[in-house]
């Protein structure tokens, strides 16, 4: 028996998500949307929701929680881009909306949390034509200040991102370039 594509489930699914967003921006309330934004956070875990997600522009909204001063906004709009960032559409969408920046902004957040979804974002964005931006020395130098860290969290993703993302000769020369510095400039550790 074949798989329907259209069922009342996913009818459901799509209304919900979308009154979810029409509810973000008709809102005036910070309150209501961060609930929001913690919401679609969460429902871009599940990659059920991934089509309908972008469908209804959530990433480009993500996108632009990085900017705001609201630290509830950027952390839910870095989670839920961390959540999204898995899937290759929606990779491709950040990378082609300048999202690097922005994630590498998040780097030097004050929330560990946020920090830890950058570090992972980073990760799920690297691609053959994305590798050079991703790698370039001040992310590496900012990897190598996280590896150091006390967070066993920070210090073991930080610690991954190297291995995974960056060749021996690169690690090597960032290593070279800190030497004499105790941190990268201006990066502070993100708090507990």
């Amino acid at each position: 028996m074949m798989k329907r594509n259209f069922s009342p489930e996913t009818s459901d699914r799509f209304e919900y998500l979308q009154a979810l967003v029409t509810e973000f921006q008709d809102t005036d309330s910070e309150e209501a949307k961060e609930q929001v934004l913690a919401n679609l956070a969460n429902f871009a875990y599940d990659p059920k929701n991934t089509e309908y997600l972008r469908q209804l522009q959530v990433t480009d909204l993500f996108l632009d929680m990085l900017t705001e001063k609201n630290e509830n906004f950027i952390e839910f709009g870095m989670g839920g881009l961390c959540n999204l960032s898995m899937d290759p559409d929606c990779r491709d969408l950040i990378l082609d909306s300048d999202g690097i920046s922005l994630i590498t902004n998040c780097l030097s957040n004050q929330r560990e949390e946020t920090v830890l979804s950058a570090i992972t974002t980073l990760m799920n964005l690297v691609t053959p034509a994305s590798r050079s931006q991703l790698t370039e020395p001040g992310i590496l130098q900012c990897m190598l200040r996280f590896s150091l860290a006390e967070s066993p969290r920070l210090h073991n993703l930080a610690a991954v991102f190297l291995q995974d993302c960056c060749t021996e000769d690169q690690v090597r020369q960032a290593e070279q370039q800190m030497q004499g510095q105790q941190m990268a400039v201006g990066i502070p550790l993100p708090k507990d």
